[in-house]
């Protein structure tokens, strides 16, 4: 928006000095959906030359064969595929996508075959309809393993042609827009989630940023009311507290700017609530401390401009040098570019500033959709300005269908993917100056994977600037890396500690598979040769692929797997060698606490010594979803921590010490551990019970609180909590630190609550 005030989602969504208004979450008023007349008017505002005809041929086809059918909300069901229609002709989309728009649902709710779509409005509207089709009957929310499964085939659907995610973007948008309408709780909250965990990072993937915002926000405020009315209050109450700061600042970012010549206009942006909700879930700062809670975005006419700005404003004011960010001179993968900084304003005042020109703001806003367009007279997808622009969309969607090719399960997959959906950036650089854009967090090994798979395969080292490196070291900005290879293709011990991108993962899990297939296989040779020679065979007399074609298996080598996995037991073998051979029954592992007594269960590492004592470090309560490493000392044994505990710095100069460990799958599935969380709070009445039903209401275990200190204004409290794993930690804390009475809530490890 131009003007003083900060924009945002739900203005006045508090009212009064008390508590968040309830009101601020009332369900909207349907909105008016586009008449035939007013979707074509809409279209032909930026696409003169449409079809009209077709346009409204599509129209009333859809309108006649939904007929009778109606939503949730009580409209008529065609309502939908017109708001479908309409929220694509808002970033501004090519004729035949407006008409898949219009027309996606009428294969799979009525009578229409693809075939009727095809003669009456041509083969590419067919295509994307029926690409429409076929992603709308995949589920996302079933078990975990068909979940997965449907996740690639979603994936594979959607690279064919960008146009059909898009189609399927605007579905889910308005979709989510009138969630609130259907009845049950529990078909609400898992189309939330599945927006909140697909929809929308695919959205942010092609640079939709407004559209994912949009979907996160509304599914926020389904899975967690609370939090969000809470977010907003206190973002509306600071925006009353800092009012005149703020309309100073912007008065100050004009006068100065013009009187530099630098024409411009200013928009004021203030935070979304499930974006600050994720701040406040990964970081370990106060609402107040967060840097880009309000920002201004600076909109000017060329390049030249924004540097020529931002030199101007740094005059000025001191810059913040860790939160500047160059996104001009290398742009995002999906195109987005801007100057970011943070400054010291008037009066002291922490204050974001985005500068860009008004073609990155429109990208920023659009992405992938800002580069539809005329050229040669056609209007379309213009690919060589989105390349231009630093977008490449194929290379965008293709980095997921290069994990399909890994052979990676439907569950790594999806983890992966979501790990390629969720990135930020690192700009790292080969020895000969080519740019490799990772993930930040990237290690030398995810790099390597970047450049080639091949190169991956056979990593053994890497030099940084120069300097040989640990394989453990995270890349920064501006790093030159060159790859060491070894000879032949093996997967580095404790390599899951040492990657971090989906590519490198899947790629090295898939050399690990291929190894561990041999091993499995000798493994189970040796088990069903030992339970033959048990019940009086010899194995060279026993024809064994009798047996496995009895049970499905193609060749003996791969029952030989499945035995050495503990998928086929030999027992059954056995008993079909030799009639009534009774199998030897097992108990499953129930769920245990991971404690001292029963760590082996949950530990495992390459390089660790049989028999080996195994502890849990008291400094940092390791927790299943940590990267965990192993210390050996003396008379205690192997000390698990964290891979960032700052006591890890007792035994840098002692590398012989240290082992890489990972949690097993018991671990994953089958465990509680417990965590210490260290909390500055309000000195108040009632404080510590609504302490205890934040923890409670986000499934914690308190097993213990104590005093670390209490002023007459604040308490610092210790709660030792008991959790399934890292993620169900971080939901506490992001829980706590929503709270009005919370200024401070983090993880405790020693030697990190000051820095």
């Amino acid at each position: 928006m131009d003007g003083s005030a900060l924009s945002g989602p739900e203005k006045g969504a508090g009212t009064g000095a008390g508590k968040p208004a309830p009101a601020s979450d009332a369900a909207p008023e349907l909105p008016h959906f586009l008449s035939r007349e007013e979707l074509i008017a809409k279209v032909r505002a930026y696409h003169p030359r449409v079809r009209s005809e077709l346009l409204g041929l599509a129209y009333d086809f859809a309108k006649k064969h939904h007929g009778e059918q109606s939503r949730d909300s009580g409209e008529a069901y065609y309502s939908h595929p017109v708001q479908v229609a309409s929220l694509l002709a808002e970033i501004k989309l090519d004729e035949v996508t407006i008409v898949a728009g219009l027309l996606h649902d009428v294969v799979e709710d009525t009578e229409i075959d693809i075939g009727d779509i095809e003669v009456r409005f041509g083969p590419q509207v067919a295509e994307l309809v029926d690409g429409v089709t076929k992603l709308d009957k995949l589920e996302f929310t079933s078990k975990e393993a068909a979940q997965a499964e449907n996740f690639q085939k979603f994936i594979l659907a959607m690279t064919g042609d960008l146009r059909v995610l898009l189609v399927k973007l605007a579905d889910r948008m308005h979709n989510m827009e009138t969630l609130h309408f259907r009845k049950k709780l529990e078909s609400r909250q898992r189309t939330a989630r599945e927006t909140m965990d697909i929809y929308a990072p695919l959205a942010r993937r092609i640079g939709l940023y407004d559209m994912a915002a949009r979907m996160d926000d509304l599914a926020f405020k389904e899975l967690n009311p609370e939090a969000r009315r809470a977010i907003i209050y206190r973002l509306e109450e600071l925006e009353r507290e800092n009012k005149d700061d703020l309309g100073r600042i912007r008065a100050d970012l004009t006068r100065i700017l013009n009187e530099a010549g630098v024409r411009c206009r200013i928009k004021g942006r203030r935070k979304q609530p499930y974006s600050l909700w994720r701040k406040l879930e990964r970081k370990s700062i106060s609402f107040r401390d967060v840097a880009d809670l309000f920002a201004f975005r600076i909109i000017v006419t060329d390049v030249a401009d924004c540097y020529q700005a931002l030199g101007v404003l740094h005059t000025h004011w001191a810059c913040i040098p860790e939160r500047f960010r160059d996104f001009i001179s290398v742009p995002k993968p999906n195109g987005y570019a801007s100057l970011h900084t943070t400054v010291r304003a008037s009066g002291n005042r922490r204050v974001e500033l985005q500068i860009r020109t008004e073609t990155m703001d429109l990208t920023a806003e659009y992405g992938v959709a800002a580069h539809w367009g005329y050229k040669n007279r056609s209007y379309g997808f213009d690919v060589d300005s989105a390349r231009a622009a630093g977008l490449d969309p194929e290379a965008n969607l293709n980095a997921f269908a290069e994990l399909l090719r890994d052979g990676a399960e439907p569950g790594e997959f999806l983890e992966h993917a979501k790990l390629e959906m969720y990135r930020e950036h690192v700009f790292t650089f080969t020895p000969k100056g080519k740019l490799i854009i990772l993930p930040a967090g990237a290690m030398p090994l995810d790099f390597a994977y970047a450049v080639h798979s091949a190169v991956g395969d056979t990593t053994i080292g890497a030099r940084i600037n120069g300097e040989e490196k640990s394989l453990r070291r995270p890349l920064k900005n501006g790093d030159v890396v060159d790859i060491i290879r070894g000879k032949t293709a093996d997967p580095i011990r404790g390599w899951e500690m040492l990657t971090h991108t989906g590519r490198a993962k899947s790629a090295l899990r898939r050399l690990e598979r291929e190894r561990e297939i041999a091993e499995f296989r000798r493994l189970g040779e040796g088990l069903i040769n030992q339970a033959l020679r048990r019940a009086g065979a010899d194995p060279v007399d026993v024809m064994l692929m009798d047996v496995a074609k009895k049970f499905g298996f193609k060749t003996v080598d791969e029952m030989r797997e499945a035995v050495g996995r503990g998928r086929f037991k030999t027992s059954v073998v056995i008993q079909t060698v030799f009639p009534g051979y009774q199998p030897e029954r097992t108990d499953d592992i129930a769920k245990t606490p991971i404690d001292s007594d029963h760590v082996p269960l949950f530990v495992e590492g390459l390089t660790l010594t049989p028999g080996v004592t195994l502890h849990l470090s008291t400094c940092c309560h390791p927790l299943p979803g940590d990267r965990i490493i192993g210390v050996q000392v003396p008379d205690k044994g192997l000390m698990v921590h964290v891979s960032s505990c700052p006591r890890l710095a007792e035994y840098d100069d002692r590398p012989e010490l240290w082992h890489d460990l990972k949690w097993t799958e018991l671990a994953r599935t089958d465990a509680v551990a417990v965590t210490r969380i260290r909390i500055n709070a309000s000195n108040q009445r009632g404080v510590l019970a609504k302490l205890c039903a934040a923890v409670a209401e986000s499934n914690g275990n308190i097993i213990g609180i104590s005093t670390a200190s209490r002023h007459p204004d604040f308490i610092e409290l210790m709660m030792d909590i008991e959790v399934e794993d890292l993620k169900r930690m971080t939901q506490i804390l992001a829980a706590l630190r929503s709270l009005a009475v919370v200024d401070r809530a983090i993880r405790d490890q020693e030697g990190q609550y000051d820095q």
